[in-house]
């Protein structure tokens, strides 16, 4: 683990931040992802008798103010709406005219908007019976505002208070995707040219590899491209009602997957589930109410977050039954972010490295893993890329070959293959659009 002191803030962002979201556009985006509004108000609704009908309630970076407004639709005795941007102003708009003509009666004298960062001090806020947040970023935690959520919880919220989402879970897969690769070895390419208008541009080739190489891609991807398909059982969990602001700054993820095909390795994909559930947490006791899940898998309905992969600078060879096993770190930086740190190796010839004792400046460089059945990265996890090509519905009757997967031939006739998705739930993932974050 990192030294916390050492560790950087976010405050410098702020600005750049707040700003964004104070914009109705990006809170539009937010809002029609018809996945994300849907499920958290099922889990609101579903859990009104004990965890809102008279509560209190804390909405930690309310933006648009929607989830406040489920609270108050579940019965809520009073909802603290707390946001940092200009959002706050557009939001008391819609609380202040609660009533008027009719409209939104059922949030009247209900709602106090806060315009103000949750960690500054003195706010008017009591303790309350339960906090509702959208603190989730690309593989959960990007944004860092998941700190915000847990600082929330340490300070406002009763012993036994409810916490929306209560859990998250990150799962890592190994994944094949050959256009890809070759489309980003394209870009570095063009840096390649020797004689561009007259130019040598050789010796940026090099650097434009390191570039394009270390952009985190963002976007949906075809499930059947993955080399093995984790479980819940490989899932790195978060609990929101136990883990720490240290813990969240420097968090190490081991994984150990058995390859379902042969094949060429490509990367690491990663995505996460979010869990709502009343307390309590931290123990077997039955509870009223009702556990609701979101998922935003390659395989489940399409979201904003949509899933990420970071690829290998060299693709890694893997046989089917082999065993691929490594870490992933991933370190705060100064940018609201994270530092991602990989580790691979397949088979049990080549021992890891200890994730505690890397070395950032040097990690990843070629110098430093030469091994060829060792695979090392650095990403920066905001300085994403994009990918919009997998459109779900598209070859239908797919193949492992025809990704470049190979099975091993006692499973050959195997029917149906693991990979193949029913066409019931290409039809549903066919009526999401793409989402922009």
């Amino acid at each position: 683990m990192s030294n916390e002191a050492n560790l950087p803030g976010v405050e410098h962002r702020d600005v750049q931040y707040f700003g964004y979201y104070a914009m109705l556009q990006h809170q539009q985006n937010m809002l029609q992802d018809t996945v994300r509004t849907s499920t958290y108000q099922s889990a609101i609704l579903l859990n009104k008798p004990k965890c809102f009908e008279g509560k209190t309630v804390m909405d930690v970076g309310a933006g648009s103010g929607i989830l406040s407004f489920f609270a108050a639709q579940a019965g809520a005795k009073k909802v603290y709406a707390v946001e940092a941007s200009g959002m706050a102003k557009k939001m008391k708009k819609l609380v202040d005219t609660a009533g008027k003509d009719g409209k939104n009666a059922f949030m009247k004298g209900k709602i106090e908007v806060i315009n103000a960062k949750i960690e500054e001090p003195n706010l008017p806020i009591p303790k309350v019976d339960t906090i509702v947040s959208e603190p989730i970023g690309v593989l959960l935690f990007h944004e860092r505002m998941l700190e915000s959520y847990i600082y929330a919880r340490d300070h406002y919220l009763k012993p036994g208070g409810a916490l929306f989402p209560s859990k998250g879970n990150i799962y890592l897969a190994p994944f094949t995707d050959a256009m890809l690769w070759t489309e980003t070895m394209g870009k570095a390419r063009f840096w390649q040219q020797q004689s561009f208008y007259g130019i040598d541009l050789t010796c940026l080739y090099k650097d434009a590899r390191e570039e394009m190489f270390g952009m985190p891609v963002v976007g949906h991807f075809d499930p059947r491209n993955l080399i093995t398909t984790p479980t819940v059982c490989d899932a790195f969990p978060v609990d929101f009602s136990t883990v720490t602001l240290s813990e969240l700054k420097d968090i190490t993820m081991p994984y150990d997957w058995e390859a379902d095909y042969t094949g060429l390795m490509h990367g690491i994909a990663g995505w996460f589930d979010l869990v709502f559930g009343p307390p309590p947490y931290t123990t077997n006791q039955e509870t009223l109410g009702t556990t609701v899940e979101l998922a935003t898998g390659p395989m489940a309905e399409r979201t904003h977050w949509q899933q990420v992969r970071f690829l290998f600078k060299e693709p890694l060879a893997v046989n089917a039954t082999q065993r691929i096993h490594g870490w992933m770190r991933c370190i705060v930086n100064d940018t609201r972010s994270y530092t991602i740190f990989v580790e691979v190796t397949v088979g049990d010839s080549v021992p890891l490295s200890d994730p505690s004792k890397l070395d950032p400046t040097t990690f990843g460089d070629s110098s430093t893993s030469t091994h060829p059945l060792v695979r090392r990265g650095k990403w920066e996890l905001h300085e994403q890329t994009y990918n919009y090509s997998y459109t779900p519905g598209q070859t239908v009757d797919h193949k492992p070959e025809y990704s470049c997967l190979y099975q091993t031939e006692a499973r050959l006739d195997d029917v149906p293959d693991q990979h193949d998705l029913s066409l019931e739930a290409m039809r549903m993932m066919d009526q999401y659009e793409d989402f922009v974050n």
